[in-house]
């Protein structure tokens, strides 16, 4: 008999920016170790960010159906020793995870965890006196997850995702048009990570009347509305939120000339396709080490940070001190703008 094929599952259970941040470092792996059988385990919406990279299978975690509490996560492990899972990578390192490699351990498998270090990125939150220094990126996190296991992996080999094909809706939206296409995501998970709408309107405003681009507004299809008010009146801006499924959403992001976007998912999304990525900054930093993969600093869009030096506040933007929910504003609507036109 031979040896036992490897096969490895990759685990991140959590919000769509975390685990876009995975494409660098699973195409990679695929690109290295051609004889490896790989498995990335994760919400079931999340399974087309993986579908442009050859033989990686997808395992969905239904954490509020069968794969729910601790019963729910012995089901999960039990479904991956079925498929004959040799190593198991936690990049997510949570209870839910950490259940799930524990549960694994009786089998033999072999195991890593991400380190998240926490205590860093505290240290770099912290209100007053803060240790001031870019922390690792969490695409190269991940990547130490995977050498652990022993299958070290290169992030400069990574190559962007092919280009899908535009979607009809998006066609219809882009008929005569051969100029530049950029993709904007005004909005974030919280507030305090989201351009006001009176700036990023004027952003559109001043985008439009340089007659240089096509603005596709993306969104969830709850924010189809507000986007719509946005885009008013303005010639060259469209709505694609609400119009299309996540997958033909990728087509048409994989086809734009850039994207700009808060601290959220679709700048993740767009990076993975090579796009330059422009990122707008409120209450957290990409010294927490959030930043879209592959990006020049100089396309970092942050906030007066002598008027708010206690940014970044916390890891996600959830917390922050009274008054810092508007930090995100003091950026210049028109140093926005002129970072767009001068880089696309």
């Amino acid at each position: 008999m031979g040896e036992k094929q490897q096969h490895i599952a990759i685990l991140r259970l959590s919000a769509m920016g975390d685990v876009a941040m995975l494409v660098p470092a699973v195409q990679v792996l695929r690109a290295s170790y051609p004889e490896l059988k790989i498995t990335v385990v994760s919400k079931a919406f999340h399974k087309p960010i993986f579908a442009a990279i050859p033989d990686v299978s997808f395992l969905a975690a239904e954490v509020k159906g069968k794969h729910k509490g601790i019963l729910g996560m012995c089901t999960l492990a039990k479904e991956l020793k079925a498929l004959g899972v040799t190593h198991l990578a936690d990049c997510h390192n949570v209870l839910r995870s950490k259940m799930v490699r524990s549960f694994m351990s009786f089998s033999g498998v072999k195991r890593s965890k991400m380190d998240k270090d926490r205590a860093a990125k505290k240290a770099l939150c912290k209100p007053n006196n803060k240790t001031w220094k870019p922390l690792k990126s969490s695409h190269q996190r991940y990547a130490e997850v995977l050498g652990e296991l022993g299958f070290p992996v290169d992030l400069n080999q990574f190559v962007p995702l092919d280009r899908g094909v535009i979607p009809q809706a998006a066609l219809e939206l882009l008929q005569g048009w051969t100029g530049k296409i950029l993709g904007i995501a005004p909005y974030a998970a919280f507030g305090s990570k989201s351009y006001s709408e009176e700036q990023m309107r004027e952003v559109l405003e001043q985008l439009d009347q340089s007659n240089e681009l096509k603005t596709l507004l993306f969104g969830g299809p709850s924010e189809r509305e507000s986007l719509l008010k946005l885009a008013s009146g303005l010639k060259h801006v469209e709505v694609v939120a609400g119009l299309l499924k996540f997958p033909q959403e990728l087509d048409l992001i994989s086809n734009l000339d850039g994207m700009l976007a808060m601290d959220s998912g679709n700048g993740h999304l767009a990076a993975n396709f090579g796009l330059p990525v422009f990122t707008i900054w409120g209450v957290t930093h990409p010294y927490l080490g959030f930043a879209p993969f592959g990006q020049n600093e100089t396309n970092w869009l942050l906030p007066d940070l002598e008027k708010y030096p206690a940014i970044p506040t916390s890891v996600y933007g959830k917390d922050y001190p009274s008054g810092y929910e508007n930090a995100i504003n003091s950026i210049p609507s028109q140093q926005v703008s002129d970072l767009v036109l001068k880089n696309l």
